[in-house]
């Protein structure tokens, strides 16, 4: 499994978004220290670095200086909690690349936390990508709850699931969600969740202090439908319902408000977790994405967001 490296690339990198949020966002070391997830001592080292090494001058001179920008651009827009914008690479055909990285790094930041946390989790191809860059970590003090279930239709496990993934890396208590993606039936869905140890699990989901999701399209090729979750028909009626996007299964419009009956009637996953009491960030980016992305937060289906430069600027085009 490829591990995320911690090299000088990504210590320069922190050592940018340090001194962007002290000379340009004009936020204190003890801001930086809490927004970044590390001590003041190593904002105050940061800082420093972004001076010694050239970054900082009249303006942020590093890619991600732009990126930043971006950033508080698309917080401002939607009225994010937070957002992360990594730079494009324009010769690269990746769903992933640098946005699996970031989230990979912001999953860590809060599983280092002392306190205990409880942590839900998504599924997804972006999701998947940032759990398979997670350093081996011990946390038995965490909770990491699947939101989804773990079963696809022919019997197999969720290939996109990532509880068990998580469960390997960083040795956390892990609540997986066994049950389909989507039940046969509205009434199967109700037996599943009226099970005792489904119910408390559902129950510890709708505590999370932080959720890490990704976001599909409902478009060509969408990933409901090649994973076989629904079927061709049932992509067509979503399609002509409006639906542009999902979260977990949840299938929404333009508006970001979830389709009333159709697949949404069947699907086994957890609710999304209250944004009023914790944080959702969505790791998401793509051409195909940008109008179900625009969707979730429009109606702050997610309250933070990990893209790529491109996808920022179509968000805010």
């Amino acid at each position: 499994m490829a591990q995320r490296q911690d090299n000088s690339a990504n210590r320069l990198d922190d050592a940018a978004r340090a001194g962007w949020l002290y000379y340009v966002g004009g936020n204190t070391q003890d801001e930086i220290a809490a927004k970044m997830g590390i001590s003041r001592q190593s904002a105050q080292r940061l800082v420093s670095l972004s001076i010694s090494e050239g970054l900082i001058k009249v303006r942020l001179d590093h890619p991600i200086g732009r990126c930043l920008d971006l950033a508080e651009q698309i917080k401002t827009r939607f009225g994010l909690s937070h957002c992360e914008v990594v730079p494009s690479d324009p010769g690269s055909t990746s769903s992933t690349i640098g946005v699996a990285e970031a989230g990979a790094a912001e999953i860590e930041r809060w599983l280092k936390r002392p306190d205990p946390i409880v942590m839900a989790i998504g599924t997804g191809r972006t999701l998947k990508a940032a759990i398979e860059q997670l350093q081996p970590m011990e946390c038995p003090h965490h909770k990491v709850v699947s939101l989804t279930g773990n079963i696809a239709p022919d019997g197999s496990a969720a290939f996109y699931n990532v509880i068990f993934n998580v469960a390997d890396t960083v040795k956390a208590r892990s609540f997986p969600m066994p049950l389909p993606v989507i039940a046969s039936s509205a009434r199967e869905r109700e037996m599943l969740h009226g099970q005792p140890m489904i119910t408390a699990t559902l129950h510890l989901a709708a505590q999370a202090h932080i959720t890490f999701v990704g976001i599909g399209h409902l478009g060509a090729n969408a990933p409901l439908l090649v994973d076989g979750f629904i079927t061709e028909a049932e992509h067509q009626e979503l399609q002509k319902a409006g639906a542009v996007g999902e979260i977990c299964g949840w299938v929404f419009d333009a508006e970001g408000r979830l389709v009333e009956g159709h697949t949404n009637n069947r699907v086994a996953s957890a609710p999304i977790p209250s944004r009023e009491n914790g944080l959702v960030i969505a790791l998401a980016m793509g051409a195909n994405k940008a109008a179900a992305i625009r969707a979730a937060l429009l109606r702050s289906l997610a309250n933070g967001l990990i893209t790529d430069e491109s996808t920022a600027a179509t968000l805010l085009a």
